[in-house]
């Protein structure tokens, strides 16, 4: 069975958000490591060599395959900020109806910049996707 590729790594978080270019793109990677440290209560830990995360749980899927992953976290990456709300079962339907200019993937929002969406529905989001995640996992600070 194949490992995981993506683990936590032990890198400086503050290094890795300090580097992120351009200039704006920082400031919103600096602003979300904020609103991801209030919500969850977690300090970051890298995870692989672009992704923020807060938390961590351990899954086992029924096909046998298991791992760690991060709870939730973000990546500052080129196009936009990829955040990601684990494990993506849930219908956030309502609550990304409120959040603003975004796009969705399984468990992945993306957002081009923070002032396209309203940080408080960002918040309430974050908070539900970690209470649908801890009704199916353990999840452990990191």
């Amino acid at each position: 069975m194949a490992e995981n590729k993506t683990k936590p790594t032990g890198a400086d978080v503050a290094a890795f958000l300090d580097a992120v270019e351009p200039a704006r793109k920082r400031e919103d990677a600096h602003r979300l490591d904020a609103i991801f440290r209030e919500v969850t209560g977690f300090e970051p830990v890298m995870w692989g060599p672009t992704m923020v995360g807060y938390g961590r749980y351990a899954y086992t899927y029924d096909s046998g395959h298991s791992g760690e992953f991060l709870a939730t976290g973000f990546s500052p990456r080129k196009a936009a900020h990829s955040i990601y709300i684990m494990p993506g079962y849930a219908d956030f339907g309502e609550i990304l109806g409120r959040l603003g200019k975004h796009k969705i993937g399984k468990s992945c929002l993306y957002v081009n910049k923070l002032v396209d969406i309203n940080e408080d529905v960002l918040k309430e989001l974050i908070k539900a996707g970690l209470a649908d995640l801890g009704r199916r996992y353990q999840i452990h600070r990191a």
